[in-house]
């Protein structure tokens, strides 16, 4: 059985993968201007591997006689990945993406270590796979804004 910690770890991500759904899906929708079709074109197909990733979050939960918080337990954090008032700053919607991927890859590094403590191999080996993704996230955030704040 795995410890207190694992399931807070799971609850956080799961709350947090809702919360980055939310916020793709919106910046993707207000977003405005020709340099920002690629940007929308990588949120709109992210939102449905963060989507993924909850699922299956709630289903280890399940898993574990836990339950996923639902929306009277939601608290947002993201505030970096709120949309911009000027629909046409790509470069805030990067940066607030990197953030929200930072945080995530903080939570499953810790998710990975609880799991190996508890000796939980089923949840560490769901956070290293979604672990792997968040990277690959965050890389290519990286590579637009660098490409981005070259033009400013």
């Amino acid at each position: 059985m795995s410890s207190d910690r694992v399931v807070e770890l799971l609850r956080k991500a799961y709350g947090d993968e809702m919360e980055t759904v939310m916020n793709y899906q919106t910046n993707a929708i207000v977003l405005d201007g020709v340099r920002a079709e690629e940007i929308k074109e990588s949120l709109q197909a992210d939102i449905q591997e963060e989507l993924g990733h909850a699922q299956q979050l709630g289903q280890r939960l399940k898993q574990l006689d836990a339950r996923p918080p639902s929306s009277a337990d939601f608290v947002a954090h993201q505030e970096t990945l709120q949309p911009p008032d000027d629909s046409t700053d790509v470069l805030s919607v990067i940066r607030g993406v990197l953030d929200a991927e930072e945080d995530a890859i903080d939570t499953y590094r810790d998710l990975i270590d609880a799991a190996e403590d508890a000796d939980d191999p089923v949840t560490e080996d769901l956070a290293v796979t979604i672990l792997a993704d968040e990277e690959a996230h965050r890389t290519e955030f990286r590579g637009f804004e660098k490409e981005y704040a070259a033009e400013e």
